[in-house]
């Protein structure tokens, strides 16, 4: 086979690509070739440790231009040795499973691995670090949207498997069919996309498969995210077959559990087969040789799994041992350690080189990743001279925040087994912040405690000395550079004081960077609130808009939102009330200038006349429930069924050419209302659909308000600093009597397309918990537990992670946001896709609304359910996750049945109002 190479920028041709492909094959007609070096742009690397606070950088390292000739002599004069840790380099293809091979390799090789995207170092950095620095062990290139027929979607990745022969290497799903695909086999497309399903694998016991059985029934399932395969009939002799399905059925992933979700029988000792012992040193050249597989054929039917290069220590994987559901997984990581191991101990030499990248260092490559970019390190500040007697401060440093240093106090007070004396949450809400139609007030409110889902609310209004809002508005300024056009990041912030006065200002970085060193210049005593059971004790309150996307590694918005694309309240003066026991505490925040004893007085003693007089301020109305209304009755959808239906197609199309294994798609139905009681409306709908992550939100100088009565909780860091994310993904109708209702519980309970769905969306946010939490700390406690609320049964997982000490609380958002149900997987390319495919800017809905407390802690949920009411119009967002198995009629009806909660409310609400005209 004959490759025309030209030096970075560089170009990958194969002309055998072009031969025919096997039976009832569809090829892949390669796009327009795109230079790999038109878009590789870094050119220095930063290297931050982990374990310390400093950041060891590196000088340019701008790698002198390397001849061919050096590439493949890599380690010649290396003599046999422990590695004790494997350095691994892991090539990013954008996706959104890249940071839990991160978390396995981590775990695996004693040392996280060094994290660059395809198309962040040019070919002479790749042979600065592999060659001249002698810097990695092995590489693993990720899996990712996309063919491997395309520069832009494999970058760094062909070069390195085509002239890196002498270096251990591990290619998985796009990396995988990139080793067969620049070996000259067919990539074409599967007789049908696999994603989020499960497969058993039938093996050649080689050393990649050691101690991991084989074959039907084995226990070894696997999670495959593909719409490509590699044409085993194309393989050349180079690339021996080594895995491949062993049924042409998929499995759904019910009853296939796995150690790290549900522990059970996979962990046992399983008699398997011993791995072959297949390689063989040729002790004059240094060269390795493979047997012959020649006899080796894959059935009629099965799908290619695995592939191995005959000469070199070259492996592809179609699967994804990382996920979640995969059994086996870490074995496979551990052996392609020990394959790595073996390969450096036959190499023998007189003297070795030393290491070049620190042991404990995390390498990273500047726009690879904002989000440890100058990273903020919390500090214990303990000098009673500087600080009086403020313990804690959360600054970035003291020359950046000496001027701006916030010290704050809490005071609190506790009425226990109270709630209930008062008529409970609702009562409390109006009694101390109704007034005035509710105007600049909040309510993050469990109106759901069934199975103890929620179990705090939090609640207040424009208080004392220290309340603020805070508005962002997304700029819509475009940049030219290098004759793309961009949207610049930043936007306009205006704050309004707690005495009416607002200033406003430019934010060039951003909302994420305001917000993180607003945190961060927080000063205050962990003893103020020890003993109390939630994590809010002041800060801000308020939503996050899904156009922030800008902000967390997408270049552009197409559409931009009619409100605020943030909105938050400093919180000073509120109340919480804890569900489970019952109580309620009153709680202010006071700079050391003021005091709070005033406003505690007050609050405790409205409580007690609202016990005494036992008054319901807005009682409940009894009407006709609307949940037989006609589907969007009223309101006006952005897409009627027909294009709603259309784009559905459209999503599967792009799934079948492998852009995308997921693709959240949603719309916005609208209504004039013109001047209504928007908080009647929400007590309507926290009546009618309680859920566990409910919000109010009142900004009356920005004439909107929010509804919402969401189900999910998008991301949660408590004080111990364990993340936790709630994904939803997989809604069914709740049936009209109790048996039709548990048939249709089991119906999505065991439901291929709908675990796929969810499944999928899990292992997006381990990656996303991955990028943030230390290794090995990411787990999932619940894996697709069904739920059930007022309309609709849900499939929920949980996952949690322990935080790395030296990221922020905003790092942990920015890393994950927009909530991966809400956009589909990988993350980046479906967001751009679904750009081009949505009419409108969703706004408010698919962002979050929750907290930020001023240490450190928040919890946001997902905006789902939800009426935002925003200058007299109301707006209703709502869609699905679209995937190869969804039918475009009954995506739709998924969308209108995720409506009917919100339209019932602002339906039933309007009834109301007509009669006590």
């Amino acid at each position: 086979m004959n490759f025309s190479l030209r030096s970075s920028p560089y170009e990958v041709t194969a002309p055998c690509f072009e031969s025919s492909v096997g039976k009832n094959m569809n090829p892949l007609a390669p796009r327009p070739t795109l230079r790999v070096g038109d878009i590789i742009k870094a050119d220095k690397v930063r290297v931050f440790n982990h374990d310390a606070s400093k950041a060891v950088i590196t000088s340019h390292m701008a790698p002198g231009h390397v001849e061919g000739s050096y590439v493949g002599k890599r380690h010649a004069e290396e003599p046999s040795r422990n590695l004790g840790v494997v350095r691994t380099l892991l090539i990013d293809n954008y996706d959104s499973y890249t940071y839990n091979i991160y978390q396995e390799l981590s775990v695996v090789n004693g040392l996280p691995p060094v994290v660059v995207r395809n198309d962040e170092w040019t070919w002479n950095d790749i042979c600065q670090y592999l060659y001249e620095e002698n810097a990695f062990d092995n590489v693993v290139i990720s899996p990712g949207p996309g063919s491997p027929t395309r520069p832009e979607d494999i970058g760094i990745g062909l070069r390195l498997l085509l002239e890196c022969k002498d270096i251990p290497i591990l290619g998985i799903c796009l990396g995988h069919q990139a080793l067969g695909y620049v070996h000259g086999a067919q990539v074409v497309h599967a007789s049908e996309p696999v994603h989020g399903r499960l497969s058993e694998v039938l093996h050649n016991g080689c050393k990649l498969f050691h101690d991991i059985p084989s074959g039907n029934s084995s226990g070894f399932k696997v999670v495959r995210y593909h719409s490509l395969v590699i044409d085993a009939e194309s393989l050349p002799k180079d690339l021996i077959p080594i895995a491949w399905t062993s049924s042409t059925d998929t499995l759904p992933f019910l009853g296939n559990q796995r150690s790290g979700v549900i522990l059970d029988a996979y962990e046992r000792q399983l008699n398997v087969k011993k791995s072959l012992s297949f390689l063989s040193e040729d002790s004059k050249t240094g060269s390795f040789s493979w047997p012959s597989n020649d006899a080796e054929e894959i059935p009629s039917g099965k799908i290619l799994m695995g592939i191995m290069h005959r000469t070199r220590p070259h492996y592809g994987l179609q699967f994804h041992p990382e996920s979640v559901a995969t059994n086996h997984g870490r074995q496979i990581f551990k052996n392609f350690r020990e394959i790595t191991e073996d390969y450096w101990r036959s190499l023998r030499s007189s003297s070795i080189s030393e290491r070049k990248v620190h042991c404990n260092a995390c390498m990273q490559v500047p726009n690879e990743s904002r989000l440890l970019s100058g990273m903020p390190i919390s500090k214990h500040l303990n000098d009673s001279r500087e600080m009086g007697p403020f313990s804690m401060c959360n600054m970035v440093n003291l020359s950046h925040s000496r001027k701006n240093v916030k010290y704050l106090r809490l005071k609190w007070r506790k009425l226990e087994g109270f709630a209930s004396q008062v008529g409970g949450a609702r009562n409390i809400f109006c009694e101390l912040f109704g007034d005035h139609k509710a105007e600049n007030t909040f309510w993050l409110d469990s109106s759901s405690l069934e199975k103890r889902r929620a179990r705090f609310s939090f609640m207040g209004g424009k208080g004392g000395s220290l309340w603020k809002q805070i508005t962002f508005r997304l700029s819509d300024q475009r940049l030219k550079s290098n004759n793309v056009i961009t949207s610049k990041v930043g936007g306009f912030l205006s704050i309004e004081d707690a005495q009416g006065f607002t200033t406003s200002t430019f934010l060039e970085d951003g909302f994420f960077d305001f917000l993180n060193k607003e945190l961060q210049s927080f000063c205050y005593e962990e003893k103020d609130y020890e003993g109390l059971p939630f994590d809010f004790y002041g800060g801000y309150i308020g939503y996050l808009g899904y156009g922030l996307k800008v902000e967390c590694g997408m270049s552009s918005n197409c559409h931009k939102s009619g409100a605020p694309d943030a909105c938050f309240f400093f919180s000073d003066d509120f109340v919480v009330i804890d569900h489970f026991h019952d109580d309620v505490y009153i709680m202010s925040v006071n700079d050391e200038s003021t005091t709070s004893r005033l406003w505690l007085d007050d609050v405790e003693q409205k409580l007690v006349r609202l016990r005494a007089s036992k008054t319901n301020r807005l009682p409940s109305q009894a009407s006709e429930s609307f949940t037989n209304s006609p589907a969007m009755e009223g309101f006006i959808a952005e897409k009627p069924r027909e294009q709603y239906t259309k784009d559905v197609e459209k999503c599967q199309e792009f799934i079948r050419d492998g852009e995308s294994y997921e693709l959240c798609l949603t719309t916005q139905i609208r209504k004039r209302i013109g001047k209504i009681d928007a908080l009647e409306l929400y007590l309507n709908l926290r009546e009618k659909n309680p859920a566990p992550y409910a919000a109010w939100l009142n900004f009356s100088n920005e004439n909107l308000s929010i509804c919402c009565s969401s189900p999910e909780r998008f991301l949660q860091l408590n004080r111990d600093g364990i993340l936790e994310a709630k994904p939803i993904k997989g809604t069914i109708a709740r049936g009209l009597t109790p048996e039709e209702d548990e048939l249709l519980k089991l119906q999505l309970q065991y439901s291929e397309k709908d675990q796929a769905e969810n499944l999928m969306i899990v292992d997006l946010l381990r990656n996303d918990l991955g990028r943030v939490c230390e290794p090995g700390s990411v787990h999932v406690p619940h894996l697709m537990e069904v739920e059930s609320y007022a309309t609709v049964h849900t499939m929920v997982s949980t996952i949690r992670g322990k935080k790395q000490s030296n990221l922020s609380a905003v790092d942990c958002v920015r890393a994950a946001f927009p909530g991966g149900s809400m956009t589909g997987a990988p993350k980046l390319r479906s967001m751009e896709l679904l750009d081009t495919l949505e009419s409108c800017s969703r706004g408010i809905y698919s962002g979050c609304i929750g907290f930020f407390s001023y240490n450190q802690t928040f919890d946001l949920n997902i905006v789902i359910r939800t009426v935002v009411i925003h200058e007299g119009e109301a707006s209703i967002g709502a869609g699905g996750a679209i995937v190869a198995l969804s039918n475009p009629e009954d995506e739709y009806k998924e969308m209108v049945l995720k409506t009917r909660a919100p339209i019932n409310a602002v339906m039933e609400y309007q009834s109301n109002s007509l009669l006590d005209e």
